[in-house]
């Protein structure tokens, strides 16, 4: 009873600050950005450009381009992700509605790309550090450095320099330059709210459970777990794991520990590179091995 208490607790706060995290997001877009043509990335960078070439809303595109993104998330990260997912793009998409009728903050450029991009980068870094999010880009990304060896980071970067070109080409180079800067803020921002400075993250799992633990880890979120033997100087014998992922799995990983081992002990650290192959999904090992298969016939 006490443990159901407990679950039911922790995700009424995190429902509570992805409410919070989606309408700061929101607040920063309408009230900064978006009345002075800056783009965000992503979805909603392709919505804003949308929206000011047909003049449709852009809390409207938002939800819509963003579907196939949410399924795409959902496949990847489970159902846990897909609730706090779509709960935070609708709250982001409604409440995107609601400022779009309040006066600016303000009209001057590099005022309106700094501390919109400081609001932004809280606003998202919130949504993230509790399971959910505003843009399906990431969720993209994520599959996409499990097929290749591009990094998440690599591929929003791409996604992103792509979109700013074209804003470039659109409403000038000025309006691209600055909405790169409000990027390269939000980036850095999100990075330091949800979870460090760098895209990929290691993690350290002291469990008692470790063999059960790793093969969740690897059913949820396709990573594999490279387990040493441990012995504390009062604990005595433990598992300590090691294994490699991106910021908006770290949030699953807390859920399987508390799940697997409530008594379970998670370092979290930064990872400033990765050299060699990381085994990333089980399409992965599957494809290998049908590549080595053929090479040896």
């Amino acid at each position: 009873m006490i443990k159901i208490k407990t679950q039911r607790s922790r995700q009424i706060i995190s429902f509570i600050m992805l409410t919070i995290g989606s309408i700061m997001a929101a607040f920063a877009l309408e009230n900064f950005l978006i009345p002075n043509t800056i783009l965000d990335g992503g979805v909603t960078g392709i919505s804003i450009i949308a929206s000011k070439i047909f003049n449709l809303p852009v809390s409207l595109l938002v939800l819509i381009l963003n579907i196939p993104f949410i399924y795409i998330g959902y496949k990847n990260l489970g159902k846990g992700f897909l609730a706090r997912t779509v709960y935070s793009m609708i709250l982001f998409s409604f409440t995107l509605s609601i400022f779009q009728h309040t006066a600016p903050i303000t009209e001057q450029m590099l005022l309106a790309t700094v501390f919109g991009g400081i609001l932004l980068g809280i606003g998202v870094g919130v949504v993230i550090h509790f399971g959910g999010c505003v843009d399906g880009t990431e969720s993209v990304a994520l599959v996409i450095s499990k097929k290749t060896t591009l990094s998440v980071g690599q591929v929003v970067l791409i996604f992103n320099l792509i979109i700013y070109s074209i804003a470039g080409i659109i409403f000038g180079l000025d309006r691209a330059m600055y909405s790169l800067l409000t990027y390269f803020i939000t980036f850095k921002v999100i990075d330091f709210v949800s979870e460090g400075t760098e895209q990929a993250k290691a993690a350290l799992i002291i469990t008692d459970h470790g063999t059960d633990m790793a093969k969740e880890i690897y059913k949820r979120l396709g990573r594999t777990v490279t387990t040493i033997r441990g012995k504390g100087l009062i604990s005595g014998e433990k598992e300590v794991m090691y294994c490699v992922l991106t910021r908006i799995e770290i949030y699953e990983l807390r859920h399987i520990a508390e799940d697997m081992d409530e008594s379970a002990f998670i370092t979290i650290l930064d990872v400033s590179d990765i050299i060699g192959q990381h085994i990333k999904s089980t399409q992965h090992i599957a494809h290998k091995k049908v590549r080595y298969q053929e090479r040896k016939d």
